[in-house]
């Protein structure tokens, strides 16, 4: 592995080229500029937080891959270091507790497994330390820097798996499927082989011993005690684990052959995130919501004593999702990020309980923190800034590294504004618009309803350039002439729980009544041209696109991506069994609600919107089968439509040229339709 340092002198050019950059006539963004967009993820402070180690995914155009390498840059902003290089990804970067080293996951040669290798902070070449014969999925580093907890599945050498994933197998063996829950996108089949294990591996000796042994379960999400005697762990001990909705907390002696004891069950949140006080006295983690509102899960944070006791919800008061929580030093309270209304902010909460805190009233939105030696770290980003790394001191953010500048300070990007307007009902339902850059007030504009999935997520003021890049999709449309809206319609997160629960096994209804109401609100304003009207979006946004062209004819042109609208069609064949068990019920028991849920199947009859039809042949999310129904039905009664299956790949594509292709298929479609001139 190759080690290089970006040089004083070299950051000196780069910022005394940086104003003639600023001073060149500004362009709107193209389909091109999306092989040069970097995107910069999972921040991590060193122990005595004066580096921020993070990881940069950039495309190499030529191999048509996504490369991602480990980076870092001071406290101060003045350095910025890339310290891996070459073909081979680096991944999950972990500073040692002492500080001496920097772990991170990587496979190499190319076809080898995923190990954990160590560079030294004094520097030098990466050093291999891992040889293990499975996938490691997370690891993490004892206190004292002895030993390392690494999660384990077999699944990468269980001959089950198919021959597109492993190459080297003549004849791939039959999988044998006996767990409720068999089936993951990307993970493909789940059998015995791909529940992961906790293992203990000795840095000085590099002796792997098993730490949990069961099979039977999946063990995962392991965090430290403060004195590297104890390990937490996120499990589900229940005779089905598969069909109840819950997960269990375990802590168990970091030692082979140890009995793990179980803290508490919770309702299992959308992502868990387990931390342990300093003072070795708490364990906070996130909470999630009942089992029938599987899919609309707004987490709490809760702390528990790790010795045992009564848990405490600290965010009850405050009804709003919460994610990555952390102790402060003291132990005294929790910081965590919250998601609000198209936005997301750091805030604090004592452990003893009381009023939250709000750490920011940045207009950034923030995705990652890592905090160590009283400093903090985010990920953070704007609608005219792609994530970066800032350092977050008193209240403030500084920016740290500047990946995508270069090719932001070329573009002259569309306006975003906010919007709030009235539901069919009465609802308050809030969004956004995004303008063409040369946007002229006194003209009309053909607009698109861009749609985002979930539906238990939403549309923020944060410019990701991820492998499912809504907002700089946004961005594509309004330079290519578009008027963009982004509706949060209810089933949204950002606005409670209520807002988020109130579509329950009523899908299609609420939300296409929202989301017409926003196109009312931009024909009525004088923005949108109401003889050209697009509708489109990915995943729960192509349901969407089905739900309401086969409810509103006003639309001249839709692209629904890896929906469905034959949700019994997908029952057993997508990932998803738990929601539709406790949301809808089983088909035999309940037709009635599936047939409710599948009305644009149903009534395909009464679409007449042009529609192309696209999805991942590969996606064990939403299979390709929700696209293929929907473009059968509508070619079967003479409406325009097509289908585009794009090969190996899953619910969100990783091939470069697949998603540019893809962004070039929007503009062809909805151009013929609403934008002729084109």
């Amino acid at each position: 592995m190759q080690t290089r340092a970006i040089t004083s002198a070299a950051l000196f050019i780069s910022f005394a080229f940086a104003p003639f950059v600023r001073a060149q006539t500004k362009r709107p963004i193209a389909i091109d500029d999306i092989y040069r967009t970097q995107q910069v993820a999972n921040p991590q402070c060193s122990p005595d937080g004066k580096w921020i180690a993070y990881t940069v995914t950039v495309i190499d155009r030529d191999a048509d891959k996504r490369r991602t390498s480990i980076w870092m840059v001071n406290w101060e902003g003045t350095r910025n270091l890339q310290l891996t290089t070459g073909p081979e990804d680096g991944s999950s970067p972990r500073w040692s507790p002492d500080g001496n080293y920097l772990a991170f996951l990587s496979a190499r040669p190319a076809g080898a497994k995923k190990q954990i290798w160590l560079l030294n902070r004094l520097g030098g070449e990466a050093r291999q330390l891992t040889d293990v014969k499975g996938d490691i999925g997370s690891y993490a580093w004892s206190p004292d820097s002895t030993k390392i907890v690494l999660e384990i599945s077999d699944s990468g050498s269980d001959a089950s798996v198919s021959k597109a994933t492993n190459p080297s197998l003549k004849v791939p063996k039959p999988i044998v499927i006996s767990r409720y829950h068999f089936k993951r996108d990307v993970d493909g089949y789940l059998t015995a082989s791909s529940r992961a294990q906790l293992y203990l591996f000795e840095v000085k000796s590099k002796k792997l011993e098993p730490l949990t042994t069961d099979k039977n379960f999946e063990d995962r999400d392991p965090v430290w005690s403060p004195d590297s005697t104890h390990i937490a762990f996120v499990s589900n001990h229940e005779k089905d684990p598969d069909q109840v909705g819950t997960e269990d907390i375990f802590v168990v002696e970091a030692r082979p052959g140890s009995s793990a004891v179980k803290l508490t069950t919770i309702d299992a949140p959308s992502g868990q995130h387990l931390a342990w006080s300093p003072d070795g006295k708490l364990i906070a983690y996130l909470q999630g919501s009942e089992l029938k509102y599987d899919a609309y899960k707004q987490n709490t944070l809760v702390v528990t004593p790790a010795t045992g006791g009564s848990s405490r919800i600290l965010t009850e008061k405050m009804d709003r999702g919460v994610s990555s929580p952390e102790f402060t030093e003291d132990s005294s309270s929790v910081t965590f990020l919250v998601a609000d209304d198209r936005r997301e902010y750091p805030a604090k909460i004592s452990v003893a309980g009381g009023l939250l805190q709000r750490l920011s009233d940045s207009e950034l939105v923030v995705y990652q923190q890592c905090s160590a030696a009283g400093h903090t770290a985010v990920l953070a980003s704007s609608d005219r800034l792609a994530p970066e790394i800032f350092a977050f001191e008193d209240g403030k953010l500084r920016k740290l590294t500047s990946h995508n500048d270069a090719l932001l300070s070329e573009l002259q990007l569309g306006a975003v504004q906010d919007i709030s307007f009235k539901s069919k009902d009465g609802t308050e339902i809030h969004g956004m618009t995004v303008k063409p850059p040369s946007f002229d007030a006194s003209k009309k504009y053909p607009t698109l309803l861009w749609i985002h999935g979930g539906p238990n997520g939403q549309d923020d003021h944060g410019l990701q350039f991820n492998i499912y890049p809504l907002q700089l999709e946004r961005q594509l449309f309004a330079a290519h002439g578009y008027v963009v809206l982004a509706i949060n319609y209810r089933g949204s997160s950002g606005r409670g729980r209520k807002f988020t629960e109130s579509i329950f096994a009523d899908w299609g209804n609420k939300e296409v009544a929202d989301l017409l109401a926003g196109v009312d609100l931009a024909v009525a304003s004088g923005i949108a041209d109401p003889q050209r009207l697009g509708i489109g979006g990915w995943s729960y946004g192509g349901m969407l696109t089905d739900y309401t062209i086969a409810s509103d004819s006003r639309f001249k042109a839709a692209i629904s991506g890896a929906g469905l609208a034959n949700a019994l069609a997908l029952y057993g064949t997508d990932q998803y069994i738990l929601q539709y068990t406790n949301e809808l019920g089983p088909p035999w028991k309940s037709p009635e609600a599936w047939v409710k849920v599948s009305y644009p199947f149903f009534h395909a009859d009464r679409i007449h919107t042009p529609t192309l039809f696209m999805g991942g042949q590969s996606d064990f999310n939403v299979p390709i089968i929700g696209s293929e129904q929907m473009y059968q039905a509508l070619r079967s009664l003479g409406i325009p439509t097509e289908l585009v299956i794009y090969p190996e790949q899953f619910h969100l594509f990783t091939r470069p040229s697949y998603i540019h292709d893809r962004m070039q298929r929007y503009f062809a479609w909805f151009d013929n339709y609403l934008h002729p001139e084109k």
